[in-house]
């Protein structure tokens, strides 16, 4: 009895393997996205960061972490990719890790990935030389994706489009890899500058099928579902730097000869949005824990990492907003960024409502 509720307690520590990724990822982000670089970059007309990319996803090999060693990967969990995701996040950084080497991977690793096309792409993708976008709208989650019935019309919103080098299109037909070259891709205003998004025109395009219909929906699903629990990480990350930044500010800033941090209503709100990012930890974790171990519990813990790190984040982004004053609120300091991602990222891979739903279904209780 003792053997079996020890191996379904999820470990929701970090590794000293993962602590030291944390640390170089961080040191490296640290290097590329300065404030002054950040919020130049976010007000252009090219917000991706090519550069970064290329550090981050084939300088530290850190684009086929999903990827099994013998595919040109780097053989690791959802765990190590969470650590990932968590330093993005801390950064606002703008690069394609959570739709390329998260989202599209895991889609392609669905299939069979040993089979000719799609162990190439795979390949590809791992190696960071080549980003894919899975064609689908930013907003759809795991439970509520819908197909086109066929390679045609136009797909609004998809994330990282403008920039991907391989589109993944599912349709009713099935699941096809067209060269973004050749479908017409028109880039959007995002709320999130630091995440672009962008209307796929598939009328006329072509490519190989790499699965059929069925097949093509079981793995978009299971795409989806690691984004969406992934990105729990990612808004961890984005609610932790707006804490800390806080905590700072608040100490430094004075009123009355006094830091405004030791007025007891901004002490209680600041607790109370401690007690939530320590909250938001477990929940992401544990979502990770669950998606490296190929838990049956899965799905509720990404319903649940979801449905409670998409507030999380949007309310550390406010308190930060608010309690910086009148800096706060301009353009010249980043907390907008981080305000920006964590609302974009709150109707991301399917909304809070959708996640409760979920969690409603799976644990057979009826729904809000």
């Amino acid at each position: 009895m003792t053997e079996s509720v020890a191996e379904a307690t999820p470990d929701l520590l970090y590794s000293e393997a993962e602590d030291d990724l944390r640390a170089a990822v961080r040191s490296l982000l640290a290097d590329r996205t300065d404030t002054p670089a950040a919020l130049a970059r976010a007000e252009s007309d090219t917000p991706y960061d090519p550069e970064l990319w290329r550090s981050l996803g084939a300088g530290m090999d850190l684009a086929g972490l999903l990827v099994p060693e013998k595919l040109g990967g780097q053989g690791a969990s959802h765990r190590e990719a969470a650590v990932v995701l968590e330093e993005i996040g801390r950064a606002v950084a703008p690069v394609p890790y959570l739709t390329s080497a998260v989202v599209a991977t895991e889609v392609l690793l669905a299939l069979d990935p040993e089979a000719g096309e799609v162990a190439s792409l795979v390949r590809e993708v791992a190696s960071g030389h080549r980003t894919a976008a899975l064609v689908v709208p930013f907003s759809a989650g795991p439970h509520s994706v819908r197909l086109p019935g066929t390679l045609a019309g136009t797909v609004s919103a998809v994330a990282d489009a403008a920039t991907a080098d391989v589109l993944l299109v599912p349709t009713g037909e099935g699941l096809y890899a067209v060269d973004a070259t050749d479908a017409a891709v028109t880039p959007l205003t995002p709320l999130d500058l630091t995440r672009p998004l962008a209307a796929v025109a598939l009328d006329g395009v072509t490519g190989p099928r790499l699965a059929d219909a069925d097949t093509a929906l079981a793995a978009v699903r299971r795409g989806l579902l690691a984004g969406a629990g992934l990105l729990a990480s990612e808004q961890l990350g984005v609610a932790e730097w707006c804490l800390t930044e806080t905590v700072t500010y608040t100490r430094e800033r004075k009123q009355f000869n006094r830091p405004v941090g030791s007025f007891q209503a901004l002490k209680h709100r600041m607790a109370q949005l401690w007690l939530e990012v320590v909250s938001a930890r477990a929940a992401a974790r544990n979502a990770a824990d669950a998606l490296a171990t190929g838990s049956p519990e899965a799905p509720l813990a990404v319903a649940v990492a979801q449905a409670y790190c998409a507030r999380v984040a949007v309310h550390a982004a406010e308190e930060c907003v608010q309690l910086h004053g009148g800096i706060g609120m301009t353009w010249e300091h980043p907390a907008h960024l981080y305000l920006k991602r964590a609302k974009s990222a709150q109707l991301a891979l399917g909304s809070a409502g959708e996640h409760r739903s979920a969690i409603a279904e799976l644990v057979d209780l009826r729904a809000p």
